[in-house]
């Protein structure tokens, strides 16, 4: 049998305390303690979260992994109910949803940009009507701002409540991305590619459009430029991050998950439950929310799950 001093060329360590810098595949016996351990890369994943209070696709969200926010959208019909397009809110914790202030209009397909406590609602559709209507959330209430110059649903978005960028939509299939400053819109330069269901991630000055199919444009605050495809092309996915650190999920009915280092996208966990029409959350590609869509066999989700990327930790070893 291979010893770990013939791998590594020395023996395990007996240390009193844990290596304040240690290597990836290092190992040492901590005598205070009387455990092995180890340094070792965990793989990215997703875990259950709480469930949405209700089901819903085509919503808002924003937010961050702890701090989330959802709103819109259409919910599944009751009894006797058809399907109907909501105004209410929800906001996650990072264990719960709980209520949150209702939108002045109930529309499906909109995006949502920004923070729990600082959002932007904007676009959308209420029945067959296109909607421009732009809404500020404060943490517990929406109010009224100018609206978009393009009235469209199925669009995307990124960057602040004072410093926020919209893109695509249909119909028709859109190219236009508009500018707002915390008051107004003003346009922008025009996606190099049209389109609609798609996701997006950054800022204003440095943002990032992905998806529907596998089109991928980076933003510098005047022009789009193409950019490497993702490895999955999907429609009415999710996405957040930024330019550089952005992550991709679901879509198409699917659980593919991708993250992009500013050049390249790869692929990573999947996530349990398919679904498109979701929405999701997330500062960087290292901790991530999705939440809420639909798929074929369940109609409109309430699932909500949380990704941790990779990371390096000292894990205590069995012989098991």
């Amino acid at each position: 049998m291979t010893t770990y001093k013939e791998i590594k060329g020395q023996l395990i360590r007996s240390v009193s305390s844990d290596p304040a810098n240690p290597q990836v595949g290092e190992i040492w016996y901590n005598n205070t303690i009387g455990v092995l351990k180890g340094y070792q890369t965990i793989d990215a994943a997703w875990a259950s979260g709480g469930n949405l209070t209700n089901a819903r696709r085509l919503m808002g969200g924003n937010g961050t992994q702890t701090a989330a926010l959802t709103f819109g959208g259409s919910v599944p019909p009751g009894p006797g109910v058809p399907s109907a397009t909501v105004n209410t809110t929800e906001e996650y914790n990072g264990s719960t949803w709980g209520p949150g202030g209702n939108l002045g209009t109930a529309r499906y397909g909109l995006a949502g940009i920004g923070l729990q406590t600082a959002a932007l609602g904007f676009g959308g559709a209420a029945a067959t009507v296109l909607k421009t209507e732009t809404e500020e959330y404060n943490g517990s209430s929406w109010s009224e701002q100018n609206n978009l110059s393009t009235a469209r649903r199925a669009l995307s978005g990124c960057g602040t409540q004072t410093a926020g960028l919209a893109f695509g939509g249909t119909p028709p299939t859109s190219n236009a991305t508009e500018e707002y400053d915390g008051s107004s819109w003003t346009s922008g330069g025009n996606l190099n590619t049209a389109r609609s269901y798609l996701a997006g991630a950054g800022t204003q000055t440095v943002g990032l459009a992905f998806g529907s199919p596998n089109h991928t444009e980076e933003y510098n605050g005047t022009s789009w430029t193409t950019v490497n495809n993702m490895n999955t092309g999907r429609s009415q996915l999710g996405g957040d991050g930024l330019q550089a650190s952005a992550i991709a999920f679901c879509g198409s009915r699917t659980t593919a998950t991708e993250l992009y280092d500013g050049t390249n996208w790869a692929t990573s966990a999947s996530t349990s439950t398919a679904r498109s029409e979701l929405s999701g959350a997330g500062a960087d590609n290292t901790l991530a929310l999705v939440f809420g869509g639909e798929n074929a066999g369940a109609g409109e989700l309430d699932a909500t799950e949380e990704f941790t990327g990779a990371f390096n930790a000292a894990r205590t070893l069995t012989t098991s």
